[in-house]
């Protein structure tokens, strides 16, 4: 989208089209267009029809918020899901945070989550077209007199005077995903440097990033959504006691840790717990173990057992009827013989696919199982078995 066509969607005439969009199916798309280009020039019902895709593929990630906000291709697939931002947000402010630098801002996301947290937000950006959107969402929300969008090199801006600083490097270019944090823009080096020049400071990373390459004195922070993990962030000045943070949404869920020594390993049990991507993560496996009383199938495998059901919030618990060694027979014996028709394939350490173990098993009937696929000490193992309900 060019500039002169999102901006002419911010006039009367372009704000009367988006509310007649408002809903639209593309069942109905063709009659529509046709309809609205009788009465609206070309260009901006092209760029409405535009904005209107991008609002309901953003509805996932901004809820109700999509509706009235503004994006672009790219601020869509790279901004961060609301929830994830108001749990920032809600960091920064309960570290007394009332000045914040939001640099790499992109569309505005963070931004409008700090100023609804009561924090006055520097948004800066330099490109010219997601500053346009940032500034329209921020005004769109309600929260435009806490925050300024300044186009600008991040490197440009002097961040002297505010309480915290945040950073989103891009780490995407045309080529694709990049996975050297030196190679995100800005680098990894340049963004610890400024985040370390504030009272506070969070840097956003890859989730995947290795462990050796988080700095000597950041906390660690990994966030999962509803069972997903959404980012990694490193904070600076928290003065965490622990060196890695897991925390879960909706909740929240939070756990520190990553000083424990290696769990034990034993036998498996009648429960399996399966910890949340974020433990995981953040090699946070030790602490789902001591709170279970449990120990690990395998010490390189993030599954754990016990012998009790005990609630935790960070790992899905199951309830195990059968542990075999695995075999593909047998599995399709079992399944025929029990009726089971919904069959939930899951595997760690196994050379298993799972939609090939389902064709290769062919389940039918009323009941549901989960079989989990995993590597032992005594060898591959299936563990079959229903959902324990500690999801939290």
């Amino acid at each position: 989208m060019e500039i002169e066509s999102f901006r002419a969607l911010l006039t009367e005439q372009g704000q009367a089209l988006l509310a007649e969009l408002r809903g639209f199916t593309a069942a109905g798309e063709l009659a529509l267009a046709t309809r609205l280009r009788r009465e609206y020039p070309a260009e901006l019902v092209r760029a409405a029809f535009e904005q209107a895709r991008l609002r309901q593929r953003a509805e996932a990630k901004f809820g109700a918020d999509a509706a009235s906000m503004y994006f672009t291709q790219h601020g869509v697939e790279q901004a961060t899901r609301r929830s994830v931002a108001e749990w920032r947000a809600g960091r920064f402010a309960a570290l007394g945070v009332r000045r914040l630098a939001d640099l790499c801002c992109g569309i505005g996301g963070d931004a409008v989550a700090l100023a609804r947290a009561g924090i006055a937000v520097l948004a800066v950006d330099r490109d010219g077209l997601t500053c346009e959107v940032a500034r329209a969402n921020a005004a769109a929300l309600g929260v435009a007199d806490l925050v300024e969008v300044r186009q600008a090199d991040v490197a440009e801006v002097d961040t002297a005077g505010f309480d915290a600083v945040f950073t989103d490097p891009a780490r995407r270019t045309s080529r694709g995903r990049v996975f050297d944090p030196e190679a995100y823009s800005p680098p990894l080096s340049w963004a610890v440097r400024a985040a370390r020049g504030a009272p506070f400071g969070a840097l956003k990373v890859a989730p995947g990033i290795p462990h050796e390459l988080v700095p000597e004195g950041a906390e660690a922070e990994w966030v999962s959504d509803r069972g997903e993990v959404k980012e990694a962030v490193l904070w600076f000045g928290t003065d965490a006691a622990e060196p890695y943070r897991a925390t879960l949404l909706p909740g929240p869920h939070s756990l520190s840790g990553g000083a424990l020594p290696a769990p034990p390993v034993g036998p498996v049990g009648r429960y399996l717990y399966e910890p949340d991507g974020a433990v995981i993560r953040g090699r946070m496996v030790a602490e789902v173990v001591a709170a279970v009383n449990g120990r690990l199938i395998d010490p390189m495998i993030a599954y754990v057992t016990s012998d009790e059901l005990r609630p935790t919030p960070y790992a899905q618990a199951y309830e195990l009827t059968d542990v075999l060694p695995f075999q593909v027979k047998r599995l399709k014996a079992l399944v025929k013989e029990r009726r089971i028709g919904t069959l939930v394939v899951k595997k760690r350490g196994a050379s298993v696919v799972p939609e090939e173990l389902r064709r290769q098993v062919k389940p039918a009937g009323p009941n549901a199982v989960t079989v989990i696929v995993a590597r032992t000490a005594a060898g591959p193992v299936m563990m079959l078995g229903q959902l324990a309900g500690l999801a939290m």
